[in-house]
């Protein structure tokens, strides 16, 4: 059962360039392909689904470490998508990782493994990604120790 929906309207500006909007007095975003097949003028769908990954988990570990009242500075975070080609040739993104960064240290924070283990669970991207896509998830401190 649905409990919401979300609706973004995709109009072509030409070639392989399209308009994204995404209402509520939201700015338009301009997507496109990279050469050759457009002209790289703004993000491709990859990088798109790239962002909604890395968005999500770094939000979703905003909200954990808050919901706990527990430090976070600033979260930075990196997605590599590994793209290739499935059995039938055709180009699909075959596995993503994700490294988050905190901006403190992992010694400041109370509740380290219980963020750790559950700020994943709120993540509706990565979660529904994940039901056709791998996704590693490694987070670390302002120090470069990872958490996890």
């Amino acid at each position: 059962m649905s409990e919401t929906s979300v609706t973004v309207r995709l109009t072509q500006r030409q070639d392989y360039q399209f308009d994204n909007q995404f209402g509520d007095g939201l700015p338009e975003l301009l997507t496109d392909e990279p050469a050759p097949l457009g002209q790289g003028s703004g993000p491709s769908p990859m990088q798109l689904l790239c962002a909604a990954v890395g968005n999500c988990l770094a939000a979703s570990l905003l909200f954990a470490l808050r919901k706990l009242k527990q430090p976070s500075g600033s979260i930075a975070c990196e997605i590599q998508a590994e793209v290739g080609r499935n059995a039938d040739k055709r180009l699909r993104v075959l596995a993503i990782t994700a490294q988050l960064r905190l901006g403190v240290s992992g010694d400041a924070i109370e509740y380290l493994a219980r963020v750790m283990a559950s700020f994943e669970d709120y993540c509706t991207v990565t979660g529904s990604v994940r039901a056709g896509i791998p996704v590693t998830v490694k987070v670390y401190d302002v120090q470069g120790v990872q958490l996890k």
